[in-house]
């Protein structure tokens, strides 16, 4: 299981004292409100910042971190992942899971037989789809809905699926 999630990405600056523009990768965007501390990857690894304030605009998220006080400063983060640690992290409700900890799981049809494993989960308007990675084939579009995905099961290490008529041949 993954210890830290990625919650943004550092897309630019704002303004001239060390503000930064962060889109966000979570699903809820308000989540910023309630962060005190963020990891930002600097290559090296995580280093920790305090959240001194947050403010949004359109699609994104105007980040103020302390010590991060000039526009060269912010400049640096450019392009680097914004994560929290898994204490940090939105709590589950019942039946829920971190993307991040279902990535790279076995993929299992109805019959029992490996499919592949799960290389992305991603959200459209109607529900999410996930693709599984399979050995010398196209990678296969799962639709995120009951009939499709029937069991995520992190602590077993194993995704269950049906894959509907039609999907295999996409």
């Amino acid at each position: 299981m993954n210890d830290y999630f990625r919650v943004g990405v550092v897309t630019n600056t704002h303004g001239l004292k060390g503000e930064i523009k962060v889109f966000p990768t979570t699903e809820d965007i308000r989540r910023f409100d309630d962060l005190m501390e963020v990891l930002i990857d600097s290559g090296e690894g995580l280093c920790p910042y305090a959240v001194a304030q947050v403010k949004y605009s359109k699609n994104l998220v105007i980040v103020k971190l302390e010590g991060v006080d000039t526009i060269e400063t912010a400049e640096a983060l450019k392009g680097r992942d914004m994560m929290v640690s898994r204490e940090n992290a939105i709590p589950l409700e019942e039946g829920e899971f971190y993307i991040a900890d279902a990535l790279g799981l076995p993929v299992f049809g109805e019959d029992g037989v490996q499919i592949g494993t799960l290389k992305e989960i991603f959200p459209t308007g109607a529900n999410d789809v996930y693709v599984v990675k399979r050995q010398g084939k196209k990678d296969l579009l799962l639709p995120g809905i009951p009939q499709c995905v029937k069991k995520v099961d992190v602590e077993a290490g194993r995704i269950d699926v049906v894959v509907l008529d039609g999907l295999e041949d996409l």
